[in-house]
């Protein structure tokens, strides 16, 4: 993957239309989930104890949960695949990983990859269909599946979890998120606005980490959106496959067209559009970078999550009536929290009800690092030391000597 480092990225500009910088980013961040994973393979462990009553001996071995069902969206094509894929070879598993509709290049890229360095006929198999949920209803009545993981949206998370009790399949699930970006009135502002414009603005927006409310303290509020401002505003607009780019078009225009709705629906609640906030027309699907200020605490913009490049200011009173605002959604993947005191930065992050939390800074994910969020954000956990764990079964055996 690094050899060929500029082809992948090449391919994820061309179908998925990300910039030059998030394209090369992605790549690097997708081959370090073979990195990571190579090294964890030999550090699958079990245990050898003693039973209480002293009369036998307890031991405990992990082994491959077997074929795995991999689903991956379209926002990261590469690192999604990776970070499915690795984990699964290292635990001794074969997969068939179905990419989404909008990007199968990418992963068909990768499966050849893989054959080429070394991985046997028919462990990794990629199949793209246009058919997605008659091919996941079959697979998962197939008895020789025992594992699905799952990244996308949380109502056909739903779904998959209904459809894999029928016969009690391993699920791991990534889901949505309504990420909160929390500027409380002792934070650095040059450092927030640079991590707002990391959390909010890699891939465009379309990330499930990417920060969807910014909620910042009254004493800030003012300052800090006139810098968020000036610096979304300076984005360049334009085609993915232009080096000079600093935001391309979205994968769609059923996402454009959504991104326009809620864009609409908040100014009509009163919020205050500081750049952007209408469509381009095209050709192309582009949406420009928006700030919003005076955004309604029960637009769709603070309750759902917007895959797209706005950032809807709300105005926050202090820390407690930040964590409530945060805390007051279904979703539960990633949060951001900003303030110059460390230690109360940490406070409020751990009264967070989500899996991630960046203190102090817009960049969270990581191969070395466990993924995942909690409610209706998902289950399991992928990267770190928890992500080959998702592919193991654990054996007792009860002996005595």
């Amino acid at each position: 993957m690094v050899a060929e480092h500029d082809v992948i990225a090449s391919i994820m500009r061309l179908e998925m239309g990300k910039t030059a910088a998030d394209a090369h980013a992605e790549v690097r961040y997708a081959a370090e989930f073979f990195r990571w994973f190579s090294e964890e393979t030999v550090r699958v462990g079990g245990s050898l104890r003693r039973a209480p009553s002293g009369n036998n001996t307890i031991l405990t071995v992990h082994r491959p949960v077997g074929v795995s069902l991999l689903l991956t969206p379209w926002n990261f094509p590469a690192a999604m695949a990776t970070r499915k894929i690795a984990p699964a070879l290292a635990a001794g598993c074969t997969m068939v990983l179905k990419p989404a509709e909008d990007t199968p290049l990418t992963a068909l890229y990768l499966a050849d990859l893989l054959g080429r360095a070394g991985a046997p006929e028919g462990v990794v198999s990629v199949l793209p269909t246009d058919r997605p949920a008659e091919f996941v209803e079959w697979a998962l009545g197939d008895g020789r599946v025992r594992k699905l993981s799952f990244t996308g949206s949380t109502p056909v998370g739903r779904r998959l979890v209904a459809k894999s009790a029928d016969r009690i399949v391993n699920c791991s699930l990534e889901l949505g998120g309504n990420a909160p970006f929390i500027v409380l009135d002792d934070a650095d502002l040059e450092a927030a606005v640079d991590g707002a414009m990391f959390a909010k603005m890699r891939n465009g927006g379309q990330a499930c980490t990417a920060a969807n409310r910014f909620l910042v303290h009254t004493a800030v509020k003012h300052e800090f959106t006139e810098r968020l401002t000036e610096r979304m505003a300076a984005l360049e607009l334009g085609p993915a496959t232009d080096d000079t780019t600093k935001l391309g078009p979205v994968i769609n225009a059923k996402r454009q067209y959504d991104i326009a709705d809620r864009v609409t629906e908040a100014i009509a609640d009163g919020a205050v559009v500081h750049t952007g906030g209408a469509p381009v027309e095209g050709p192309g699907c582009y949406f420009p970078a928006t700030v919003l200020g005076e955004v309604d605490r029960e637009c769709r913009l603070a309750t759902e999550e917007t895959f797209g490049p706005v950032a809807p200011i709300i105005e926050v009173a202090d820390e407690n009536d930040a964590v409530r605002l945060a805390n007051a959604t279904e979703m539960g993947l990633a949060a951001y929290v900003y303030s110059g005191n460390l230690g109360r930065a940490l406070s409020v992050g751990q009264r967070l009800e989500c899996g991630m939390v960046g203190v102090n800074r817009g960049a969270i994910s990581d191969p070395a690092a466990p993924f995942g969020g909690m409610k209706q954000s998902g289950l399991g956990r992928e990267g770190g030391f928890e992500g080959i764990n998702e592919y193991l079964e654990t054996t007792y055996l009860a002996a005595h000597w």
